[in-house]
C-alpha cells in the first residue's frame, strides 16, 4: 500500500461544496459523475498534486449523516492541508472569504494557521519547516 487515495467528506450539497473546495481552496475538481440515484461521485485534491490523497465529496442522505456534516472530527482539526508558500496561501484564501480562526502562528514545526470549511470542519494550513 503506497498511499491513500480518497477521505470522505459528508457535505450538505455538491455544487456549494464543489465551488468552495475549488474556488476558495484553490483545489481541482477530478470527477464529477452522476450515478443516477440522485448522488454524484464528486472527488476533488489539491491542484497540481497530480495523484494521492483526494476528497470524495459525499453528500449527506439521512439524519445521521446531516448531522455529521461540520463536525466530522468532533470539533477538532482534522484535516490538514500543506503548501509550499503559507503567506500566498494564507492570503489569496483570506481573500475569497476563508474563515480563519487565528492568526498566522510561527511553531517548531512549521507556519500554521486554523481555518474552517463552509460546514465548520476545522483544517490546518500548514507550511511544514
Amino acid at each position: 500500500m503506497s498511499y491513500i487515495a480518497l477521505a470522505t467528506l459528508v457535505v450538505r450539497d455538491y455544487d456549494e461544496a464543489i465551488a468552495f473546495y475549488t474556488d476558495a481552496l484553490g483545489f481541482e475538481l477530478i470527477e464529477d459523475t452522476d450515478r443516477g440515484d440522485g448522488t454524484r461521485w464528486v472527488v476533488v485534491r489539491p491542484r497540481g498534486t497530480g495523484h494521492g490523497s483526494a476528497l470524495l465529496l459525499a453528500r449527506a442522505k439521512d439524519d445521521v449523516q446531516r448531522a455529521s456534516v461540520g463536525a466530522q472530527a468532533g470539533g477538532r482539526v482534522g484535516f490538514f492541508l500543506h503548501t509550499g508558500d503559507f503567506a500566498a496561501d494564507h492570503a489569496r484564501m483570506t481573500a475569497a472569504g476563508v474563515r480563519f480562526l487565528e492568526e498566522p502562528r510561527h511553531e517548531p514545526y512549521g507556519s500554521v494557521a486554523v481555518f474552517e470549511d463552509l460546514y465548520g470542519n476545522r483544517w490546518d494550513l500548514l507550511q511544514p519547516t
